[in-house]
């Protein structure tokens, strides 16, 4: 099978994005006011499957290298996919082999989330459970798509790479505070922190959403003047 590589990477952006805006809003108290509990609880599981769709794509993108980004024509050709591989060796394909079954977890913790009536005990096993086992895959993954760079500790806020890798590290970071905040202390039957839980929810998606969106402009066509030199 074969796609276009900058079609295929303006789908990811594009899911990922979508994604990143249903956990935001679901994050958003007065949204939760306004349509309920169910379907708030309905919001987080739908951006959920965008998310694992989006990673999906990112994992068939790491690991077919006629997909990734020359700025040519070439772009806008199909190319050949490779549906499975294992690349043990590669931190970018590392990066999106932990990311997918994160995404997997947090499909499961929205599925679950929608049911209603569950005790402390019951719903820290069903449904936190899986939140904070995708949230350390996040960070496990972030952290694979920051050494795939180079060094872990560099500062090169200009290089696009850059800062989309921290941006994904951030919203990593902040989706596991949301899960720490979430958990239900059986003694009072209430998360340890609500305000913390949707704002660690809500910086996360946003931090999500403007990575995937600075992914777009990777493969861009670059415009070589007649002197030969490239320039974008």
């Amino acid at each position: 099978m074969s796609m276009r590589p900058r079609r295929l990477n303006t789908a990811i952006a594009a899911l990922f994005m979508i994604g990143a805006t249903g956990f935001a809003l679901g994050a958003v108290p007065a949204y939760a006011t306004a349509v309920g509990a169910v379907a708030d609880a309905v919001t987080f599981f739908a951006a959920s499957i965008f998310f694992t769709v989006a990673s999906f794509g990112q994992l068939v993108q790491s690991q077919s290298p006629a997909m990734a980004a020359t700025g040519t024509a070439r772009d806008d050709r199909r190319q050949a996919v490779r549906w499975y591989a294992f690349l043990p060796h590669d931190k970018a394909w590392l990066a999106a082999a932990t990311q997918f079954p994160g995404t997997l977890f947090f499909n499961a913790t929205t599925f679950l989330a929608m049911a209603q009536g569950l005790s402390a005990t019951r719903y820290d096993r069903v449904v936190w459970r899986p939140d904070f086992y995708g949230s350390i895959l996040f960070l496990v993954s972030s952290t694979y798509a920051i050494v795939a760079l180079g060094r872990f500790l560099s500062w090169r806020p200009r290089a696009a790479g850059w800062r989309i890798a921290w941006l994904n590290m951030a919203g990593s970071i902040a989706f596991m505070a949301s899960a720490l905040a979430a958990f239900v202390l059986p003694r009072t039957d209430t998360a340890v922190s609500l305000a913390w839980a949707n704002g660690g929810t809500f910086v996360g998606a946003v931090c999500f959403f403007a990575g995937a969106w600075l992914t777009v402009p990777a493969f861009r066509p670059v415009v070589r003047p007649a002197t030969g030199r490239s320039r974008v």
